[in-house]
């Protein structure tokens, strides 16, 4: 009987079929992309292979097998490097790494006890496939050979994958128009593109947003100071200056969610310092924060400028050489210290250079703290030393003075010193949402010995404390243990709901009130502006005062998802706050295109450094620069 003679199996072949299946792998168990339908899980399946066959095809022009086999290799270690890094960040952020990303690794040093939990050791298994190459290479059996490709078999490979790219493009677009032109969502650009090709395009946009700053000119603002005139609110007149040279005390409560407010874990409250301090204060149920890829840094930056944070990034990193119009500015011509208190390093975010571009004047960083191993866990300091020890900063600063206090105890993962749990953890199969019930717990606590410092010190009678949660805590990848805590399905809207986190103002001699109206971080600053009777009519901002009347209750998120009054659009759906269910788009559509045109006008402000153009004092446009 004749063998059969099968034809071997080339290098390139065989290291491109492996890390495509790496590739898909991934999507389905790291990632958890979800897809809608049979062509949406087509294009999943194919997005990676363009680009692996193109950039591992490129060995094909070097004419030394030994050089052949040595890029195919070293190429597949860097993309499984780039798609293992993908997934840590995913673990962490729920997010995929951008270029500006990859330029905070000073931030990547003091992640400590946080990159050792979402390290594991079978992540080895990412880069099977290398060592499957390697020993390939190295036994060299019958069946496998580095083929030697002529000059036409070269054309049809490189047709073929170029063939495969436009395929894969032109069904991506048909299934998600304008995918490329108006996708706020770095999950939908990898689900269409595959990462690889998400990478490239993500350099696209970093070098085009270099280019737009240098042919910025003045005349762009134009647009953009006529929308927001346009959706200008007026102050609420018995709400206008009613802490007029008070102190301002803002606290920025760490990973703090909503759906802890009010609210037990086994019986016993998460929160109960909060729940009392509440209804003695201004609070704000249906708060959002807009923070993206910068987390607590892009929280900051919402509130001293009521712009919204870039999608890719953090503004703290990759804009701080621009100009702004910042609230710190503005309380320093009238007369306020402005001080920032974070008991971590100065560089950690950048924070050292951002806040000069903010302009405050005194910046209390770790070597202002007494920080010990005693007193720290996880990330650092713990709240209730660090707020001690900023309570005895505030008490020399000149009043009135602005200082805003950065906490870290509720950070991921979440971990405590026994001493410190004074609840137990929650049942779930998410250790990260078990614990977080423990650090909120804390963070409570730590408030209230704040407030008890300071009603001590004599400076609670003379202050308004405004406190507000930065960004969430529990992301959508324990979604499971979530709807376990909350005995329902995390659907979309339930997940746009999870986004809300605790707005909290205190003003001395005023009554508690809950107030329902929609507002996300972008109206802190004129709210505290007009609190403080300082005019803003004439700045540059996207937030409303939460105060006013005329408030529009519209709010809209970085990913594009918005919240309305009586509609969430969340999904590509648009929901009934009452049912929770999905109803006619109808009633989100006439919101679409602002919440589109707003995210735009912010970028193209901070892309273009574009209140350079803006003068201080007239607050008109200088025609002479825009000529420039």
């Amino acid at each position: 009987m004749k063998k059969i003679k099968w034809p071997k199996v080339s290098l390139i072949l065989l290291a491109s079929v492996l890390l495509w299946l790496k590739t898909y792998i991934v999507y389905q168990t790291s990632f958890d992309i979800e897809t809608e339908n049979l062509m949406q899980e087509f294009i999943l399946f194919i997005n990676p292979l363009s680009f692996i066959l193109f950039i591992l095809g490129l060995s094909l022009f070097l004419k030394s097998e030994k050089r052949r086999a040595r890029y195919i290799l070293i190429t597949s270690c860097i993309l499984s490097f780039v798609l293992y890094g993908n997934v840590v960040f995913f673990r962490f952020f729920d997010d995929f790494l951008t270029l500006p990303v990859l330029f905070q690794t000073n931030n990547f040093g003091d992640l400590g006890s946080s990159a050792s939990a979402i390290v594991e050791w079978s992540d080895l298994l990412f880069f099977a496939d290398i060592i499957i190459l390697a020993i390939v290479l190295k036994l060299k059996p019958t069946w496998f050979a580095i083929k030697t490709f002529s000059r036409m078999n070269r054309r049809a490979y490189f047709l073929v994958a170029i063939a495969l790219a436009f395929f894969n493009l032109g069904l991506a677009e048909a299934e998600r128009p304008q995918l490329l032109t108006r996708t706020f969502d770095r999950e939908i650009l990898v689900k269409n593109i595959g990462t690889y090709n998400y990478h490239i395009y993500d350099v696209f946009l970093q070098s085009k947003s270099s280019a737009q700053r240098a042919l910025a000119d003045g005349s762009e603002l134009a647009e953009i100071e006529n929308h927001v005139r346009a959706n200008q609110v007026e102050p609420n007149k018995d709400m206008f200056g009613v802490a007029k040279d008070k102190n301002l005390i803002l606290v920025s409560l760490e990973s703090l969610q909503s759906f802890v407010i009010n609210n037990t874990m086994n019986g016993q409250e998460v929160t109960p310092f909060l729940n009392d301090f509440i209804g003695e204060s201004f609070y704000f149920e249906n708060f959002y924060h807009q923070t993206q890829q910068g987390k607590t840094s892009d929280s900051e930056f919402i509130m001293d400028n009521s712009l919204y944070p870039l999608n890719r990034g953090a503004v703290f990193f990759t804009h701080s050489g621009n100009e702004f119009e910042s609230m710190t500015e503005r309380l320093n011509e009238n007369g306020y210290f402005t001080s920032t208190m974070h008991a971590n390093n100065k560089s950690f975010w950048n924070r050292d250079i951002m806040y000069n571009a903010l302009e405050y004047q005194r910046f209390y960083s770790i070597t202002d703290y007494e920080v010990t191993e005693d007193n720290s866990v996880n990330w650092g300091m713990k709240d209730i030393p660090f707020f001690e020890q900023s309570v005895d900063h505030m008490k020399e600063m000149e009043q009135p003075f602005y200082t805003k206090m950065i906490t870290l105890t509720n950070h991921y993962p979440f971990t405590l010193d026994e001493e410190d749990k004074l609840i137990g953890e929650y049942d779930s199969n998410s250790g990260t949402l078990n614990r977080y019930f423990q650090t909120v717990r804390y963070m409570d606590e730590a408030v209230k010995n704040l407030i008890q410092d300071l009603k001590d010190s004599g400076l609670y009678e003379d202050s308004i404390i405004v406190m507000y949660g930065d960004h969430y805590g529990i992301s959508e990848n324990h979604n499971h243990a979530m709807s376990k805590y909350l005995d329902k399905k995390v659907t979309p809207f339930v997940s746009t709901q999870l986004q809300r986190v605790p707005l909290i103002i205190h003003i001395p001699g005023m009554e508690g009130k809950t107030i329902s109206n929609v507002s996300g971080q972008v109206d802190l600053r004129p709210t505290m502006m007009h609190l403080l009777g300082i005019e803003t009519k004439n700045d540059i901002q996207f937030g409303e005062d939460l105060f006013s009347k005329e408030n529009e209750q519209f709010t809209i998120l970085r990913d594009g998802r918005f919240i309305t009054e009586d509609y969430v659009y969340a999904g590509n759906e648009c929901y009934d706050k009452q049912t929770e269910e999905p109803t006619d788009m109808k009633y989100c559509e006439p919101y679409k295109e602002r919440a589109t045109t707003e995210l735009e006008y912010s970028d193209k402000i901070i892309y273009s450094d574009l209140l350079r153009f803006y003068q201080g004092e007239e607050k008109k446009i200088d025609k002479t620069k825009s000529k420039e």
